[in-house]
């Protein structure tokens, strides 16, 4: 084993802070729970509004960066071809990024909003149905999808251009932070982001465990409890830490395009064999919804709800900024993972081909599966609400599933499905962290490192289904986000003046500037009226006017 490769300041604190929060919210769970709460309100009530200015923030700088000379990038040499075909490709960004949270949440994210819309709209009306509908898409698009690509960027851009063999969060700020990378502050900076990754992964395992749970008692009858929850946990851990071990090429690569595939079949089984033609009308209907408020729900926080005979709904807090701390938490490790696959590619191409595929497939997944599911609801075929309050939502999900045409076959395909996201997730998850606490990454990380952050990835799940609640699980994202804010802005700043630098002292660059002779482009003009008619010449010096 080979040890000295290891950045131990980082592998130690980053598992001593694991601890540190896990160990007292079992030992004393009351007291860890009035905690949750307490951060939960601080965290949302606020400093929201400063979670909602980075999401619109990162995407106009990414759409920016993308457009620039500085989208033209190539990530490794000109002639190099990129080293993943473009389906296997998205289909390990798309896997990495949402995991088994998107069949949780676009199956039933829209009954929260129908019974709680957001505007001050009354519930169960056909505005409130809209907008069900609807703001799912929103919450799982371009933002979402833009945040990952910011770490993406940079991170790549050191990587393949700089060829710096380290895969550090740390060591992509090293321009705004010098020297000070190779300090503690350095460590931290590596730690915060573990402990956010950590978080944000422990809120997917946590949702995605009951919900393989409840598909295997639907298939097979077995009785949901926290032991049969925490032997799934631990059989999935072992899953992706095999997969994790085996590799990215034969591991990670070879489970994503069989959950891609999947993920095809299962959407376009139910957009056939159920309601088509609503499907497909407030499918579209809901993007163009989403277009015409962009802005608005992008920056709705209820300012005046809280004064006066308003009474605040708590929509911005529960859904808006928990899901924006949400991608602030995975966007480092999605970005690591991103960078790590995107070899041979432009940078523009990077960005927005992660921003296009991410969102093209979440909104499939909620405008299919969502969209199913409320017209169960609407049609009166399925009480799914009324499930959903009466029970966990993960049975609410496995239960709409079970309404399909050949309903054992795809409960059996969604609990695979499920099984297989968290494995890409979470192979991912262990592969970037193991990353990140070695010195040097010319190839692949350790294989014995890759292991043992894929099992210590489910510690902090068994805590959160231990405390139980939904609120528990927000917060560890809301918590963690916060500090990635600032590590997003280092790299965001890193990444210009990195590039900037370098374009400028590259020794093809050419300056951008057009300058313009203005008399010989009057000499021009004169030499081509003389090859024109008469009424031609008018209109060119109507238009030299």
């Amino acid at each position: 084993m080979k040890f000295k490769q290891i950045d131990w300041p980082t592998f130690i604190g980053a598992l001593v802070l694991l601890l540190a929060v896990s160990v007292p919210l079992v030992v004393f769970p009351e007291s860890g729970n009035k905690v949750v709460n307490i951060a939960n309100e601080f965290m949302t009530r606020r400093l929201g509004v400063v979670y909602l200015i980075a999401g619109l923030g990162i995407l106009f700088f990414m759409l920016y960066v993308s457009f620039s000379e500085k989208g033209k990038i190539k990530l490794g040499d000109m002639d190099e071809e990129p080293e993943f075909n473009n389906f296997s490709w998205a289909g390990m960004i798309f896997c990495a990024g949402i995991g088994a949270s998107i069949l949780y949440w676009s199956t039933i994210e829209w009954a929260y909003y129908y019974q709680s819309p957001p505007f001050g709209i009354e519930q169960g009306t056909e505005e409130a149905v809209l907008w069900a509908s609807s703001y799912g898409m929103f919450h799982w698009g371009p933002i979402a999808w833009g945040m990952y690509s910011l770490p993406a960027l940079t991170i790549a851009y050191f990587y393949y251009v700089r060829k710096k063999p380290v895969l550090k969060i740390s060591e992509a700020t090293r321009p705004v932070i010098g020297k000070l990378a190779d300090t503690p502050i350095g460590n931290l900076i590596d730690i915060l982001f573990m402990f956010g990754l950590i978080g944000g992964a422990a809120t997917t395992l946590a949702l995605g465990t009951p919900m393989i749970a409840y598909g295997l008692e639907n298939l097979f009858g077995l009785q949901v409890s926290l032991f049969v929850k925490t032997i799934v946990l631990l059989v999935c851990t072992t899953i992706f830490a095999v997969s994790a071990y085996v590799g990215l090429n034969k591991g990670i690569k070879v489970l994503s395009d069989i959950n891609l595939w999947g993920s095809i079949f299962l959407i376009a089984f139910v957009f056939v064999f159920g309601p088509t033609q609503f499907i497909a009308e407030t499918t579209l209907n809901s993007i163009g919804l989403i277009f015409d408020n962009f802005f608005r729900m992008s920056t709705w926080t209820e300012p005046y709800n809280s004064l006066g005979p308003y009474e605040r709904t708590g929509f911005p807090e529960s859904w808006t900024i928990f899901y924006w701390a949400w991608w602030l938490v995975y966007a480092p490790f999605v970005g690591l993972f991103v960078a790590k696959i995107s070899r041979g590619r432009t940078l523009k191409q990077m960005v927005l081909g992660t921003i296009a595929y991410g969102s093209t497939g979440s909104i499939l997944f909620f405008g299919v599966i969502g969209n199913y599911g409320l017209h169960m609801q609407l049609t009166g075929k399925f009480d799914v609400i009324s499930v959903l309050e009466n029970n966990e939502p993960a049975k609410a999900i496995i239960d709409v599933i079970g309404t399909l045409p050949l309903s054992f076959v795809m409960v059996a395909l969604f609990t695979i499905l499920s099984v297989i996201f968290l494995a890409t997730t979470f192979d991912s998850s262990s592969y970037i962290l193991a990353s990140v606490v070695q010195n040097e990454v010319e190839g692949e990380p350790l294989r014995w490192n890759r292991l043992f952050w894929a099992f210590a990835l489910c510690l902090m799940p068994l805590v959160l289904m231990f405390l139980g609640g939904l609120s528990a699980l927000q917060t560890a994202s809301i918590v963690g986000g916060f500090p990635l804010i600032f590590i997003m802005i280092l790299l965001a700043i890193s990444f210009m003046r990195a590039s900037t630098g370098d374009i400028k002292d590259a020794g093809e660059y050419e300056p951008k500037a057009i300058h313009i002779d203005f008399e010989d482009v009057k000499r021009v003009r004169k030499k081509k009226k003389k090859k024109k008619g008469p009424d031609e010449t008018h209109v060119e010096q109507d238009r030299e006017e």
